[in-house]
């Protein structure tokens, strides 16, 4: 059984391509502003997903790989996944799409980076102009305030 794609699953091809990728990542208020590059492909499954493949620089000077899956489920929103190379984590995704179309928030739970037990993250990914999105993560603290650690801008190579 084949449905019709939603509009919402068209909305991830915005996705679509060969990205490269520049991230300001902020650990800790006691810790430098730390730059890192990378890049990402991202093509389509169907009408319905979108996966990306990325690979970039990480602390130590090591090289990280990452896939990400994102689709739209009628009774669920907006799902996917994250898998990276530097951890055994897998990231359930849940998010929806704000009002003005061009933001996606997607939210998991994972390991609490700054304490024992999980937490809560949000990814914020933008659509700032074509061949220009921005990916801001957070993650939720122990007294409910979200914090942001890394902004990344992505701009289309092809």
């Amino acid at each position: 059984m084949k449905s019709e794609a939603r509009p919402e699953n068209l909305w991830l091809h915005q996705f679509l391509g060969d990205w490269a990728y520049e991230a300001d990542c902020y650990m800790g208020p006691d810790k430098p502003h730390e730059i890192f590059r990378g890049k990402e492909s991202v093509a389509a499954l169907g009408d319905y997903w979108v996966i990306g493949q990325g690979e970039g620089e990480m602390p130590g000077g090591q090289i990280g790989r990452t896939i990400l899956t994102l689709g739209f489920d009628k009774d669920q929103g907006f799902v996917g996944t994250w898998v990276g190379s530097m951890m055994s984590t897998l990231w359930v995704y849940a998010g929806s799409l704000d009002e003005s179309g061009k933001v996606l928030t997607l939210e998991a739970e994972g390991p609490n980076f700054m304490g024992e037990g999980t937490a809560l993250f949000r990814d914020v990914h933008s659509m700032v102009e074509p061949g220009h999105r921005t990916l801001t993560s957070y993650s939720q603290g122990a007294d409910g305030e979200w914090t942001q650690f890394m902004t990344a801008h992505y701009r289309r190579m092809s």
